[in-house]
């Protein structure tokens, strides 16, 4: 798989999770501190790669580890 396949993946699982919790990509936005909703919309669209500190939030913030987010042979709870 290349990079760019696994950026857009992890954007198809961070809509899962954000759409799994009836949240708004502006709500999202600001539970992860990201001033822009449209940020996270390029995260979820695959156009925008978060850095660690972002990841590491994201994981954080759903309760699943990085590995969940990165990986396809983890599952998301």
């Amino acid at each position: 798989m290349s990079e760019e396949q696994r950026i857009q993946r992890l954007g198809e699982k961070l809509r899962a999770l954000r759409e799994g919790r009836g949240m708004s990509t502006r709500q999202l936005a600001s539970q992860l501190g990201i001033r822009s909703p449209g940020y996270v919309s390029k995260l979820e669209t695959g156009k925008q790669k978060p850095g660690l500190g972002l990841l590491l939030k994201m994981a954080l913030f759903f309760d699943i580890s990085v590995d969940q987010l990165l990986r396809d042979d983890l599952e998301l709870d």
